[in-house]
């Protein structure tokens, strides 16, 4: 077995101990690519307060980037980082 993880395998283990909302957010985000949390609580069908929660918990364990939307600066978009 390889010493070195692949990008799946580490983000994986970052997901193990998140609640089951992250995981459906990121699940999301890694099929739509990038999403508004507006747009992610239409796709996920969770209340915005729970994808707001997800999305914090997904940040703080380095599972997602966001950046300013150029088309409305009031929103933010959400991707999955991309692990190195």
């Amino acid at each position: 077995m390889s010493a070195i993880r692949t990008a799946d395998e580490a983000t994986v283990e970052q997901l193990r101990d998140l609640p089951p909302s992250a995981k459906l957010v990121a699940k999301v985000l890694e099929y739509e690519e990038t999403l508004t949390q507006s747009e992610l609580a239409e796709e996920t069908l969770l209340p915005p307060r729970t994808v707001r929660y997800a999305l914090t918990r997904l940040d703080e364990a380095g599972v997602v980037d966001s950046r300013f939307s150029f088309v409305d600066a009031r929103k933010r978009l959400y991707t999955l980082a991309v692990a190195e």
